[in-house]
């Protein structure tokens, strides 16, 4: 397993303001700006580590997230987990404790929102029990990955 040490750390903390510089970073924490080049691409490979552009879903025009509270017929909750993980537009999904046992996070948009999702891909996967959304009128602090599709690119070049 990857260890996590100070250095590690230490430039993920800095990393949290993302543009700021390698050489910045490395001047901060007192080593070469080689060794942050060499720990970032690791903590990247090892899956520690992503560095990507977030957003506001609230700041583009039509586009909602919902949560969704899973519950399963049987107790498969990393494989189901996983596999919904990978369906259309799922931002996140975690293995809970409570009333449901998984959560998921979908990023909706104009064109593809709630029941596209419901009817389309979460349909795909079997032995669900039930299901509960829940859709974020108002989100505070809620940043997602931008997930697009070369066609949806294309509604921006306009």
């Amino acid at each position: 397993m990857f260890r996590l040490d100070r250095l590690n750390l230490g430039i993920i903390g800095h990393l949290q303001e993302g543009r700021k510089s390698y050489k910045k970073i490395a001047v901060a924490l007192g080593v070469s700006e080689n060794t942050i080049k060499a720990r970032v691409r690791k903590l990247e490979s090892e899956g520690i580590l992503q560095i990507a552009g977030y957003v506001d879903p609230e700041s583009m025009t039509g586009h909602n997230i919902i949560y969704i509270g899973v519950k399963l017929k049987d107790m498969d909750y990393l494989a189901k987990g996983e596999e919904i993980s990978k369906l259309r537009r799922v931002v996140s999904v975690g293995v809970v404790t409570g009333r449901y046992d998984l959560i998921v996070t979908v990023h909706l948009k104009h064109g593809f929102g709630h029941l596209e999702f419901l009817s389309e891909e979460l349909s795909k996967i079997d032995r669900l029990d039930s299901i509960e959304s829940f859709l974020v009128y108002k989100g505070f602090n809620i940043k997602v990955p931008y997930i697009t599709d070369d066609k949806e690119m294309l509604e921006f070049v306009d």
